[in-house]
């Protein structure tokens, strides 16, 4: 359990990362903002409590013994790279050049960038990459977690059904999937589009255990976790979330999935953080 102080602390670098989001995707003209804010309190708690991964990245000698992680939701790189800046891995100033040409910070998140493992965006296929991952880990008797972001619209695709058959059937305890379950997609809601439910029971059907949270709350994010990291069978978090949270006008809004805010629109975002 977190103590009080550090859920605290944890809102307020979550809040942070909300704000970076913002700034970059409203600097760059472009980005997707929706399904970057229902994810930002995951990646909070992840990177600051819970997963093991060095900011000198390549050049730490404990590098293969690190964690990996894999935002199959690519386009919501925006709040990986807020993260990531915040963890250390690069100054934070690099931030505004979020999707310029020839900068680290990609649209989607590539390895060009300190800390990322793996280019991403194809949606459906980083989970398939995570069950690599964890494969290869273990034939080199390596303990490390596999951690892989999914968007919940991406569930419709084929391929990742195909890999949520392959790591219970390779036992690949390792490997912990995270659904930010936002209910919205860039057509719409989700279950209008093709629906998903009963999410839950579709994946315990699959042999996974399903550890259920609010996607918000970060002791119940925190404890998913640690709780997924102990276990002895593959073990899958669905996290029910908001899209676009933390800006009023813009949560449960499909149509702020891959919107810039324009300059008024973002100066009403920013001071709702105030």
């Amino acid at each position: 359990m977190l103590s009080e102080n550090e859920v605290k602390e944890l809102k307020t670098l979550a809040k942070e990362n909300r704000k970076n989001v913002l700034k970059m995707v409203h600097n760059a003209k472009s980005g997707h903002i929706g399904g970057a804010l229902s994810s930002a309190d995951i990646l909070t708690v992840l990177y600051h409590k819970c997963i093991n991964v060095p900011t000198e990245w390549k050049n730490s000698p404990d590098f293969e013994k690190r964690d990996r992680f894999v935002l199959s939701k690519g386009h919501a790189s925006a709040i990986l790279y807020s993260v990531l800046s915040q963890k250390g891995f690069f100054p934070e100033s690099e931030l505004m050049t979020f999707r310029k040409l020839g900068s680290k910070l990609q649209g989607h998140p590539s390895p060009i960038c300190s800390g990322v493992e793996v280019a991403t965006g194809s949606l459906g296929q980083g989970l398939s990459i995570g069950c690599g991952m964890a494969i290869g880990l273990r034939l080199d008797n390596n303990p490390a977690h596999v951690f892989v972001l999914m968007g919940d619209g991406e569930m419709q695709e084929g391929s990742v059904w195909e890999a949520l058959m392959q790591a219970p059937h390779r036992k690949l305890n390792k490997l912990i999937p995270i659904i930010d379950r936002n209910r919205l997609q860039i057509d719409g809601c989700t279950e209008t589009v093709k629906s998903l439910d009963p999410l839950d029971e579709k994946l315990r059907a699959f042999n996974w255990e399903v550890i259920e949270i609010d996607g918000h709350d970060i002791q119940q994010i925190y404890s998913a976790f640690e709780q997924a990291k102990k276990a002895d069978n593959p073990t899958i978090i669905l996290a029910n979330t908001v899209k676009g949270k933390g800006v009023s006008f813009m949560e449960n809004n499909a149509g702020w999935h891959g919107k810039a805010p324009n300059d008024e629109e973002f100066a009403r975002a920013m001071k709702e953080f105030e």
